[in-house]
């Protein structure tokens, strides 16, 4: 877990590494709270855009699996990828054209919250207790470059206007995975 305070406000900004996520993940107390999980983490959905997923909003196209976002942040339309098996969790429920996380934006914070909390009592890792839905949106961000997905390719993903705003507020330091396999490459390591 990586983290750093926010330049001009209270808290942390968090990265999970990948092991942390599946932590993360197996927290969730419901199959509707892993499935907003799934969402933000492997989707890198937000809050309110989590709350409006339908079934039918998860398509399979030329470029594979991808999640239809209507109404993302500035009122745009994006798609991003979905993992198949997130995807058949999507289309496994009825109605097509129903929200399936039917909750409000701060009943995800409460889950997130709630299951950070839990992580920090059973692994003493106290920042586990900081983390956000937010946190879930730039975790995904950062695996995605971590694993070397074209930088505009993320921004268009993730409904980015510019790169720069990429950049300076999602994509953080490089994820654990990739600082092991650069470790590796230094022999007195």
């Amino acid at each position: 877990m990586f983290w750093e305070p926010y330049d001009e406000q209270d808290g942390y900004k968090i990265w999970l590494s990948q092991s942390e996520v599946e932590q993360f993940i197996e927290a969730a107390q419901t199959d509707i709270q892993e499935l907003a999980f799934l969402l933000g983490v492997r989707c890198g959905l937000r809050s309110d855009e989590i709350v409006r997923v339908c079934p039918e909003d998860a398509r399979l196209t030329d470029a594979g699996w991808m999640l239809r976002v209507d109404g993302a942040k500035g009122g745009g339309l994006r798609q991003t990828p979905v993992p198949e098996m997130v995807a058949g969790m999507l289309r496994a429920r009825h109605p097509d054209d129903e929200p399936i996380v039917d909750v409000t934006t701060r009943s995800i914070r409460n889950w997130v919250s709630n299951a950070g909390d839990r992580l920090a009592e059973d692994t003493g890792e106290e920042m586990w207790s900081k983390l956000s839905p937010h946190d879930l949106r730039r975790t995904w961000a950062t695996s995605l470059d971590g694993a070397d997905v074209n930088a505009l390719i993320v921004c268009d993903w993730g409904g980015w206007s510019n790169l720069e705003t990429f950049l300076d507020a999602y994509r953080g330091t490089n994820s654990p995975e990739v600082q092991k396999d650069n470790r590796e490459r230094v022999d007195w390591l």
